[in-house]
């Protein structure tokens, strides 16, 4: 074997591994959350994970008397950078209102987790955080959501576009 073949050889192994991390990392919403456990929380921002492939707003909540840190997944930086949503804009300790979808366990064992819809802000602004085109439920109150109004048949133009 020549030099050159072992080089190509290493070089494609190192792009399968790469390219089998990411695939790992993303998942699709149905794998992990539950479309039929909607979940609201109120608390506030301790810790903010902006990294891809999604961020992570984790969240002090009280529920009972007793003090539980949820993870909300978010969409990417990216998206929520085209969305207005800035590291900026998550300082820690603002108290924010979520509403999202439960991890499937339903459990707050060993992490509460969610994947995050919106979140509005104490000034009222709200904002969409989740990531199109994971299987998350759309509701169409959110105009910037991809595929809101999602089931009615697209709108044909003249001329077939």
């Amino acid at each position: 074997m020549s030099r050159r073949n072992v080089l190509a050889g290493l070089l494609l192994l190192a792009g399968l591994v790469v390219t089998g991390r990411t695939v790992l990392a993303h998942h699709a919403f149905g794998a992990e959350f539950d479309a039929n456990a909607p979940i609201r929380l109120q608390g506030k921002i301790v810790r903010l994970e902006w990294v891809n492939p999604h961020t992570w707003i984790h969240i002090e909540t009280v529920k009972d008397g007793q003090t539980e840190v949820w993870m909300v997944e978010g969409g990417t930086p990216n998206t929520l950078l085209r969305r207005g949503i800035t590291k900026d804009s998550l300082v820690i300790g603002t108290e924010i209102v979520v509403r999202g979808y439960q991890s499937k366990d339903g459990l707050c064992k060993p992490k509460c987790r969610a994947n995050g819809r919106d979140v509005t802000f104490p000034d009222g602004r709200k904002l969409f955080m989740g990531s199109s085109g994971t299987g998350a439920p759309r509701d169409g109150r959110d105009p910037t959501e991809a595929g809101a109004g999602a089931g009615k048949p697209p709108v044909k133009k003249p001329g077939g576009n």
